[in-house]
């Protein structure tokens, strides 16, 4: 595995190793010892996978202490952009947005640790994204953030008008009004 820092401490990108014949492809998609050794000493508790249509926008989520989730997210088949935006108060980087193109013909993989809000659009139809969680989801401990705020400026890679969002996220806060939990 290639291991990757970005430039928001903590976030990682992980670029498996593929072995690729005549019959298709075979990688690890985790590996604990191979995480640990770059520093990713986590417990998944929980694995979740939506099937999505493009333009489907699904974020930006966290889950507050002490239900706190990091999350290791892939795709299986398609294609994202893949955003995590650091809440950890005393950070240096607190408010800063990295975001990365996650693909079934990539394979790459971002790990989300806890303190940093989540989302992703598909840029295809039927994407599969899958992400391994480290703590159960608990209703009452989200925490969000509306995915156009303008302070954050993310480039999600579509207009706009193409955004399928859920009324859930639509009525989000701006990251100006929320409380950050970390």
């Amino acid at each position: 595995m290639n291991i990757i820092e970005t430039p928001i401490k903590d976030l990682i990108i992980i670029e498996p190793k593929i072995w690729k014949d005549d019959r298709g492809y075979f990688f690890e998609s985790y590996n604990k010892k191979a995480f640990a050794d770059a520093g990713i000493n986590a417990e998944f508790v929980q694995d979740n996978q939506s099937f999505s249509h493009k333009g489907a926008l699904r974020g930006l989520h966290a889950q507050a202490n002490p239900n706190a989730q990091g999350k290791l997210v892939r795709v299986v088949q398609g294609k994202v952009i893949d955003v995590a935006v650091d809440i950890r108060k005393k950070s240096p980087t607190f408010g800063q947005h990295y975001s990365i193109e996650l693909s079934g013909e990539n394979n790459k993989m971002f790990w989300v640790p806890p303190g940093f809000l989540h989302g992703f659009v598909t840029l295809e139809n039927n994407t599969i994204f899958s992400y391994k969680c480290t703590n159960l989801y608990h209703k009452d401990a989200e925490v969000g953030v509306i995915w156009n705020d303008k302070d954050l400026g993310i480039n999600w890679g579509i207009k706009e008008s193409e955004a399928l969002v859920s009324p859930k996220d639509v009525i989000l806060p701006n990251f100006s009004a929320i409380e950050s939990p970390f």
